[in-house]
């Protein structure tokens, strides 16, 4: 960092926090929720808990290694080259899912304008892929000019929210949040589907451990903000999810397409329904554009150490990771086509839970690389603490894997194990 350069102080660390998790998921989840009653509410507890020892455990390790960034990087230095590049390979993996889940819900929040294109599976299959593709487009042409369509869309995403959690002050009705399992049994495995669920709206929590050099006193910002974003997330998540059940009945709920502009319509009338409709689509619009940005990034910095085939760090003319971005809209592309079959909300609902169950695994690894790495849990202050949250982080993680389901379980390690071909193809042609 040059010596003129302005520093990121707390409230900026804040908003980085929260603009990297707040993105589509919380605009749909509402309705994947619906059917778990008030258990989908603990479902939100439980993940911004478990979210939190996550933020700590990133924090911690950012700080004690300024110079490794990510769960890649903290894994590959606890674990050696393979589990990095399990983690790489599983990380890039939930970014293509999250980025094929985004895509839908942003045709999704289309219905009140094409409401017979939006029930069609088939037609929100490819107006998806058509979405995926056109910001693979925009972002080919420049990252500056991704960063302008990513400005000119975040401030839509937080309107919707705020209009939606303020009724639920207003509107709260005890009845929406009734616990619909029989057994205790049932129970729990509801309560971890309902987890691993919402915890998909707490993505990307880890870029918010941001570069120690880039901050100012980083030793007490970079975990500060990173709770304080992660808890302000939280209660807007919750606030806003108890004001779309509090407002429409749970079979409407259930079977709607956009939560938040159903609920909107039913509080102020159509014009708001339509407007807060706008709102989320641009707003799934602009997050899709940022995550497909990063599925193009994150490959072209692990191919840079070695660990990725070289195609992913090759630039194009206009310094963009060009096959980088094919490859990865491509993968996107593949899981919405291969699920073209199912409505939009079980699709939307299977994909975020494939793509939370491959973002799970590189947090399983961050989670226990501090004991590995010298310096960290072993030596320094508040070890103890530190170690305590670290196994939590662990086992947190661990069950959240698990409430993901065998169907997605089962395909996601099918996925992941699927990188190992390429790891020795990518080490055999480094050794001589």
């Amino acid at each position: 960092m040059s010596p003129g350069q302005s520093r990121i102080g707390f409230w900026m660390a804040v908003a980085l926090v929260m603009g990297n998790m707040i993105g589509s998921g919380i605009f749909l989840l509402p309705a994947s929720l619906a059917t778990y009653g008030g258990i989908g509410l603990l479902g939100w507890t439980v993940s911004a808990a478990g979210s939190i020892f996550l933020a700590l455990v990133f924090a911690r390790m950012s700080r004690a290694h300024p110079a490794a960034g990510g769960p890649y990087a903290f894994t590959r230095l606890g674990f050696g080259d393979l589990a990095g590049f399990l983690v790489a390979w599983g990380y890039w993996i939930s970014v293509c899912c999250g980025n094929a889940a985004i895509a839908i819900a942003c045709v999704g929040y289309l219905e009140p304008f094409m409401p017979t294109l939006v029930r069609q599976p088939l037609a929100v299959s490819m107006m998806a892929m058509a979405a995926v593709w056109l910001l693979t487009l925009v972002n080919l042409w420049g990252i500056r000019e991704a960063a302008l369509v990513q400005l000119a869309t975040t401030v839509l995403k937080i309107l919707p929210l705020v209009l939606i959690g303020a009724a639920a002050f207003v509107w709260f009705t005890p009845g929406a949040f009734a616990m619909v399992s029989e057994t205790p049994r049932a129970f729990g495995g509801q309560l971890s589907t309902a987890a691993a669920m919402t915890f998909w709206a707490f993505g990307g929590l880890e870029s918010a451990t941001i570069p120690a050099g880039s901050v100012e006193d980083p030793q007490r910002t970079i975990p500060r903000a990173t709770m304080v974003g992660t808890v302000l997330t939280a209660a807007i998540y919750i606030v806003s999810t108890i004001g779309v059940m509090s407002i429409l009945p749970a079979s409407q709920l259930r079977a709607s397409t956009a939560p938040f502009a159903d609920a909107a319509g039913v509080l102020v009338g159509h014009w708001a329904e339509a407007a807060v409709a706008i709102g989320a689509a641009v707003a799934c619009f602009g997050a899709l554009n940022g995550w497909i940005l990063i599925s193009g990034q994150v490959p072209l910095a692990i191919a840079s150490d070695g660990l990725f085939p070289s195609v992913f760090g090759k630039a194009s003319s206009r310094g963009t990771p060009a096959h980088g971005l094919i490859i990865s809209s491509s993968l996107t592309t593949a899981l919405i086509a291969l699920n073209a079959s199912r409505g939009l909300v079980e699709l939307f609902t299977f994909i975020i839970l494939l793509g939370t169950l491959n973002a799970l695994v590189p947090y399983v690894f961050t989670s226990l690389a501090g004991f590995l790495i010298d310096g960290d849990l072993r030596q320094s202050r508040g070890a103890r603490s530190s170690a305590v949250v670290a196994v939590l982080a662990f086992g947190y993680s661990l069950w959240m894997i698990g409430g993901a389901g065998t169907e997605v379980v089962y395909w996601g390690f099918l996925l992941l194990l699927s990188g190992l071909p390429v790891f020795v193809w990518v080490k055999r042609g480094l050794t001589p």
